[in-house]
């Protein structure tokens, strides 16, 4: 029991959860792209994207595992990215900062979006049971150098004015 919840119905909620970051933090990076500012889109792409780190420690676990440190680094990442909008609110270079950073924690999700998709999904587990192989690599490979290519796009058009105090 997690929260007065089965393992199962806490799994759920942090998958719906995940998967809800996922789809806003995809918004909000389309909107930097288009160099527009979407403060709604935003607030709820950090807030699932940090209770996804935060439920995701929530597990049973025995030993510290990859997960846990994705995990950590994301919640690091949304530190500056929170600190960067909030405190900062976008002025000089944090306004750089803000996008590759929330850019980052986009892409840390959707590393572990892949790599559970290959756990859980049988046609993808069946290509890389141990994740170790080729198709996993490629698959990831991709997804870091569309990130990559997407984050550079963000930082170069997303130009804010300046958020009031």
């Amino acid at each position: 029991m997690i929260l007065g919840m089965s393992i199962g119905t806490f799994t759920l909620l942090h998958v719906a959860i995940s998967l809800l970051g996922i789809a806003t933090g995809i918004v909000v990076l389309a909107g930097m792209i288009k160099g527009e500012q979407l403060p709604a889109w935003t607030a709820v792409f950090l807030v699932t994207t940090v209770a996804t780190s935060v439920t995701g420690f929530m597990f049973p676990a025995t030993a510290l595992l990859p997960s846990h440190i994705v995990g950590a680094i994301s919640l690091v990442v949304l530190v500056v990215a929170l600190a960067a909008l909030c405190k900062f609110r976008l002025a000089g270079f944090w306004r750089g900062l803000y996008v590759t950073s929330a850019v980052l924690a986009l892409y840390l999700n959707v590393f572990v979006g892949v790599v559970q998709a290959f756990q859980k999904l049988p046609p993808l587990h069946q290509l890389a049971p141990t994740q170790s192989e080729t198709p996993f690599a490629l698959a990831q490979l991709v997804v870091l150098v569309l990130f990559a290519a997407l984050g550079v796009l963000a930082v170069r058009r997303f130009r804010p004015a300046l958020l009031p105090r």
